[in-house]
């Protein structure tokens, strides 16, 4: 599973996530239908950490099939 930054905000966006600003390094992403708001770190080539990837998945009420196919 990739786990690369740019690659979970397009799949974000495929499923109704907008780029909100950014700060820094952080993207936050929100969804208008869920009126939820998160936050993705971006840190130039380096996959998100394993840990936290599982975390946002589940904030943005997600499966990890959705990030698998």
């Amino acid at each position: 599973m990739d786990q690369s930054p740019k690659k979970f905000i397009k799949i974000l966006e495929a499923h109704g996530w907008s780029l909100s600003r950014i700060k820094g390094s952080h993207h936050i992403m929100e969804n208008q239908d869920l009126k939820k708001t998160i936050v993705v770190p971006v840190h130039g080539n380096k996959d998100i950490p394993k840990g936290l990837f599982y975390s946002l998945i589940k904030q943005a009420e997600l499966t990890v099939e959705d990030f698998s196919k």
